[in-house]
């Protein structure tokens, strides 16, 4: 005898993720087809940045029908790629936002390793020291640390005003979001948004932590917002149309 009320209950397994190249317009971008049980028809999406593309695929469909719909879609995709700002390397002599302010990338030798904001006649300048291999991971360093000092202060004034905690601060270089929360208090952000205005740094810790309270975008969720940063509108807006410009720029 045999009882079905007492079967083991399982977790589903994670959705088959495959991961190739694509080529558009003479540009090779990493591809990932991601299925998911509830997708009735293929989706498209550029990452930010266009640093990369996505497909959602119902279960099981065949990789020759991922082919066509890629041959439809090509012509989409070279007008919406055309529109991606350029991926400035990070170098010396270029220029990148620094909490909104742009700082002239300057390289010394000697002093091992150490990065500085500083200021010449020219305006302000990150004067990067050491190998000049290295000058680039030095530079997305500097921007980690920044970001955890910075948003690990901002994560505590707001908890406190929403009357929660995180259980947990992570720093990712991610390019579908610039930040999340998990159902159990983790928040992360992506370190890049240091080179956001620093209002729009508060707007970004704000909305993640508003999270710990609503994880949904319903109202109550944008009324905790906006009590915690007024600024949410216009820092929101700003997010949205210069975000894909910081995505792009190489750190590589």
């Amino acid at each position: 005898m045999s009882f079905g009320f007492f079967r083991k209950l399982t977790k589903p397994a994670p959705a088959p993720v495959q991961e190739r190249d694509h080529v558009v317009a003479g540009r090779t971008l990493p591809l990932r087809i991601v299925e998911n049980d509830r997708a009735r028809r293929l989706t498209l999406r550029i990452d930010a940045g266009g640093r990369g593309l996505r497909i959602t695929v119902p279960p099981g469909l065949r990789q020759g029908e991922v082919d066509r719909f890629l041959d439809r879609h090509q012509g989409w995709l070279e007008q919406r790629l055309a529109k991606v700002p350029d991926r400035p390397q990070v170098r010396p002599g270029i220029k990148i936002p620094i909490r909104g302010t742009p700082h002239l990338i300057v390289h010394e030798g000697g002093t091992r390793g150490t990065v500085r904001q500083s200021q010449d006649e020219s305006g302000p300048t990150l004067v990067v020291h050491g190998d000049r291999t290295h000058l680039a991971r030095r530079v997305a360093d500097f921007l980690k640390r920044e970001a955890k000092r910075d948003i690990e202060a901002m994560v505590a004034k707001h908890c406190e005003a929403a009357g929660r905690r995180a259980k947990a601060i992570r720093f990712r270089d991610t390019s579908s979001r610039w930040g999340s929360c998990t159902s159990d208090g983790t928040l992360s952000f992506s370190w890049r948004i240091m080179m956001a205005p620093a209002p729009v740094i508060n707007y970004l810790v704000a909305h993640e932590v508003a999270h710990l309270r609503e994880m949904n975008h319903g109202p109550k969720f944008w009324k905790l917002c906006e009590e915690l940063c007024p600024d949410t509108e216009r820092c929101k807006a700003w997010l949205k149309r210069n975000g894909g410009a910081l995505q792009a720029i190489q750190f590589e």
